[in-house]
């Protein structure tokens, strides 16, 4: 159980005139697992109580149903992963996409079941298969729009060493929106390399790349336009692990789908670092810095404008008895757009106290 106090002077990061937003949450929530020899099962079950006041007023309840299960047998492999999210597209996409999207609720199912098969100890076979599907309260009236996204990979991985692994898969996505008055679908296969490689215990790195060959189709209002276009996605990452730290830095581009109905190629540079001060004490740092801008054109014509955005949060937790826990952080967020005459800006404070009960634990 948890509770927060939440100051914004710019929530919407618009350049329109604007007050600062004021808010209180209150999230309860129950994490359980299970496991077995071969059977694992981890899920949760938590709410966000939020009530907003000031430049947005507005009362709303967050969900989060995570899920995830894994079954293993001698060379198989079974998991899934997915689950119901309820948030607000300022708290979920906008992390996800690096845009800004309309202050509302936003519905999300993920399916994402997964099999691996091991042919020999060091070469195996994996596929993915991949379900989304989005909706908007009052989307319409916002200007966002419904959608759904099918996918799946299939390919192989192969341990080289004790600390190098290579993956290659071939890749599909199929987007579609379900309720715009202008329609689009959208699909782009692909392929992807992958390689994984262990320097230390502590130190690793991960990198990524490949094509996509997007083909789009808008219809609506007796008119239909059709695209065609191959983007290279890619990604690379460095963990480092120390004794009393870590650092991890990213970068990484991808194509996602997007509350306005379009695809969105996001490019992103990252870095998350955190220490231990000492055994209750812990800080850390959080940036981030995207470069959006629109794979499949706007239903009404034309492309989205390119955006930035940029945001730096450094928190302090104190985990000052067994089943306490304060936190405090401040996020400063950087936001431009090719048709604003400068860059907005907003400044976040929040303040938050946990309470984690004493865990019941149940063995055979």
């Amino acid at each position: 159980m948890s509770t927060k106090a939440y100051y914004n002077d710019n929530l919407l990061l618009t350049p329109s005139p604007h007050d600062p937003t004021y808010g209180y949450w209150i999230s309860p929530g129950v994490e359980f697992a299970g496991k077995t020899e071969r059977l694992e099962v981890s899920g949760k079950t938590a709410l966000d109580l939020v009530d907003y006041y000031g430049d947005v007023k507005d009362r709303f309840t967050n969900v989060f149903l995570p899920l995830t299960m894994k079954y293993r047998t001698e060379r198989d492999e079974w998991g899934f992963t997915g689950g119901f999210t309820r948030d607000n597209t300022l708290m979920g996409e906008l992390l996800t996409t690096g845009i800004v999207l309309r202050f509302t609720q936003r519905n999300l199912w993920n399916l994402n079941p997964s099999w691996t098969r091991m042919i020999t100890e060091k070469f195996g076979f994996q596929s993915t298969f991949q379900f989304s599907d989005a909706s908007y309260q009052d989307g319409l009236r916002l200007g966002l729009v419904d959608y759904q996204v099918f996918g799946g990979t299939a390919g192989f991985l192969y341990h080289l060493t004790e600390r190098d692994d290579v993956q290659i898969v071939g890749t599909y996505t199929n987007f579609h929106t379900t309720n715009a008055p202008f329609g689009l679908r959208a699909y782009y296969p692909g392929a992807m390399l992958s390689v994984i490689h262990s320097f230390t215990e502590g130190l690793k790195a991960t990198a990524y790349g490949g094509p996509r060959v997007v083909s789009s189709t808008t219809q609506g209002g007796g008119f239909s336009q059709k695209t065609n276009d191959t983007i290279w996605v890619y990604g690379a990452m460095l963990t480092q692990q120390f004794e009393r730290a870590s650092l991890q830095l990213s970068v990484t581009r991808d194509i996602v789908p997007s509350g306005f109905g379009l695809l969105l190629q996001t490019d992103r540079i990252g870095a998350l670092t955190s220490y231990n001060l000492t055994d209750t004490l812990t800080a850390s740092l959080d940036a981030s810095g995207y470069i959006v801008s629109g794979v499949t054109s706007q239903a009404q014509g034309g492309t989205l404008p390119e955006q930035r955005l940029f945001y730096l949060t450094p928190k302090l937790a104190w985990h000052f008895s067994e089943w306490w826990r304060t936190e405090v952080s401040y996020s400063y967020n950087w936001r431009d757009v090719e048709t604003f005459n400068e860059p907005v800006m907003s400044n976040t404070l929040i303040i938050m106290l946990t309470y984690y009960p004493p865990k019941l634990a149940i063995s055979n």
